[in-house]
């Protein structure tokens, strides 16, 4: 017997003993669709994960709309991703909107833990629904602070909108029965990064944006209180494959750690950080880290 016969010998020994394994610990794969706000969500989490876990752990980030990054999951292509309630709700479970943010939580963990095998965290904290926004200015002048209240201004909207918000169950043709707002024309459809331009501009009095838009950290706005609660919640949580919870048990704790620590705010100004000051994902996830006290 030569050399590489006796070492060959000695490795299958060893690793029919169970002291040397020829398969590593498979890393946890973290996910995001792909916008701004998912993609640095995907990147909180990751880095958080690689710290507490201290183990790998891959990225495929920037995946595709919410259909793919839900196959994704299902497939065991990745272990969790950031999702919202109310996506879940209507884009994945195919049910109308449910207003209150606990039913709202609930119907999706059940639903999702039967149907797929996906548990859902505990929220992070923020509420990315539906945000109708005015300038700053005009909101002081005309003393508007709430949608009931826009519904009151006889001057009437000129209402800018994205493509989207017009053809939602939980969109244009909703907000108006319920608040009956009285619009000058019909509203401008245009790309969403065009919206907070055209308000600034004077092109629009109205904008239909999104809670958590970057623009809303710095500019002169106002984002007008929803008091009749038309818009459903969009609570944003991490969903992840009940197997891979079931067999790394420090990962629920780790995850838990994140619950409630992004509000609206805090999630504007990371969204800013990248959008418009063109910072590095990596750098802001590992600030805001450091800041919520997780970076030990």
């Amino acid at each position: 017997m030569d050399r590489r016969q006796i070492v060959a010998c000695v490795i299958i020994a060893l690793w029919a003993s169970g002291i040397v394994s020829c398969t590593r610990e498979r890393p946890i794969t973290v996910g995001s669709k792909n916008f701004t706000e998912q993609v640095i969500l995907g990147e909180i989490v990751a880095q958080h994960l690689e710290r507490r876990l201290n183990r790998k752990v891959e990225r495929k980030l920037n995946l595709g709309g919410t259909m793919l990054a839900h196959q994704a999951l299902v497939r065991g292509e990745i272990d969790l991703y950031p999702e919202y309630t109310g996506t879940a709700l209507t884009t994945i479970l195919k049910s109308s909107p449910v207003q209150d943010p606990a039913a709202s939580l609930a119907l999706v963990r059940a639903e999702y833990q039967k149907r797929f095998g996906v548990e859902w965290m505990d929220p992070l904290g923020f509420n990315n629904t539906f945000a109708m926004v005015m300038h700053g200015d005009d909101a002081r002048k005309n003393r508007i602070a709430t949608l009931s209240e826009a519904a009151q201004y006889s001057s009437g909207w000129n209402l800018g909108v994205g493509y989207e918000f017009q053809q939602r169950p939980d969109g244009l043709a909703g907000l108006l029965k319920i608040y009956n707002l009285h619009l000058n024309g019909s509203p401008k459809t245009m790309d969403l990064g065009l919206l907070y331009k055209a308000l600034e501009q004077g092109q629009v009095s109205m904008v239909a944006g999104n809670a958590t838009d970057g623009q809303l950290s710095v500019l002169n706005v106002l984002v007008l209180l929803d008091d009749r609660h038309y818009f459903p919640p969009y609570d944003c949580a991490v969903a992840v494959r009940s197997e891979i919870l079931k067999n790394n048990p420090p990962l629920r704790q780790a995850l838990n750690e994140l619950a409630g620590l992004l509000t609206d705010h805090t999630m504007r100004r990371l969204n800013y950080q990248v959008d418009g000051e063109h910072r590095p994902v990596r750098v802001v996830a590992e600030q805001f880290l450091r800041d919520a006290g997780l970076l030990r």
